[in-house]
């Protein structure tokens, strides 16, 4: 009987392997590259649609130029001073939004006010020694004020300040950066007359900043740095010293509603209403609680313990617990 052959090739020998076993030939690189160029956009695909996405920061806390807001719990952008209560910057924004929550806030807080001059170096002891550390405590308990001492003519628009025309400057600076505008806007001249202000964190913080080399005052290297170091709008801020009318709008939009000449007129005729000469003189509750003069503390409360961070601290509390 014929036997049908295995392979339909010619047979050489009885070692010849079979063509399963032959070597088969490799594919060629375009098909091989084609092939990882497929992979990798479905792989692309894949991850494009399981990907977890960012959440944008859409709180009121993060509004446009304040990038501050945005910061990690705990991270900080730098400075002089740093308060325990690290989310009173945002409650203070918060409060001045709403004029019914501030008056009702307002109301509860105990009133601390310094009067202080810039070129000083009893300021600048009153403020290190006493005030900070203190506020490091109650920052969130007080409204606090910072005020200065001039003398305000009363025929003519001059204003005399102890250690000359550059204290003046540097009053008007400190004045002015307290009542900037924020978060800050490109438009001041459309802000409602009760507007939210610098948050006292960053205005006490600048204010420490000059004072801590107040012989430089008011160098505008120095103003620079301590405005960049505490997010106060330098621009904004040179601006409104620089106006030379008690009235800077002068009935053209688009100028900034702030002067520092009438801000400073303002507040030197408040001290002067008080009956404060001295600097530095610290009020708490409306009554004189401490006098920084000459490198010593005098007539000091709780019979001369007033000079101590954590008396004043103290004291503040007990009148917070009373009224709330």
């Amino acid at each position: 009987m014929e036997k049908l052959p295995i392979h339909t090739g010619e047979t050489h020998g009885a070692s010849q392997e079979p063509r399963w076993m032959a070597p088969q030939k490799r594919p060629r690189r375009a098909i091989f590259l084609r092939r990882v160029f497929i992979v990798f956009c479905f792989l692309a695909g894949y991850y494009m649609l399981i990907r977890p996405r960012s959440t944008q920061c859409m709180s009121p806390e993060c509004a446009p130029c304040d990038t501050s807001k945005c910061l990690a719990p705990g991270q900080s952008t730098g400075g002089s001073i740093g308060f325990a209560a690290q989310n009173h910057e945002h409650e203070q924004a918060k409060i001045s939004q709403d004029p019914i929550t501030s008056q009702s806030n307002e109301s509860t807080r105990i009133p601390l006010e310094a009067h202080i001059m810039s070129k000083c170096p009893d300021a600048q002891g009153c403020l290190q020694k006493l005030i900070l550390p203190a506020m490091e405590q109650i920052s969130d308990k007080v409204d606090f004020r910072l005020s200065f001492i001039a003398s305000v003519s009363k025929e003519t628009s001059d204003i005399q300040c102890m250690h000359g025309p550059a204290e003046c400057i540097g009053n008007m600076l400190m004045l002015c950066a307290a009542n900037l505008p924020f978060p800050p806007t490109s438009d001041r001249s459309l802000l409602p007359q009760n507007y939210p202000r610098t948050p006292i964190i960053r205005s006490l913080g600048f204010a420490n900043c000059l004072i801590n080399d107040y012989t430089r005052i008011p160098d505008r290297g120095l103003v620079h740095q301590c405005a960049l170091e505490h997010g106060i709008d330098f621009d904004a801020l040179n601006q409104c010293a620089s106006q030379q009318s008690d009235a800077p709008d002068d009935g053209q939009r688009g100028k900034s509603p702030l002067s520092g000449i009438a801000l400073l007129r303002h507040n030197a005729l408040h001290s002067e209403h008080l009956d404060v000469h001295t600097s530095c003189t610290v009020r708490l509750d409306d009554s004189v609680w401490c006098i920084h003069d000459g490198g010593v503390w005098k007539t000091c409360a709780q019979d001369g313990e007033g000079s101590k961070p954590q008396v004043l601290a103290d004291e503040i509390k007990r009148l917070w617990q009373e009224r709330n």
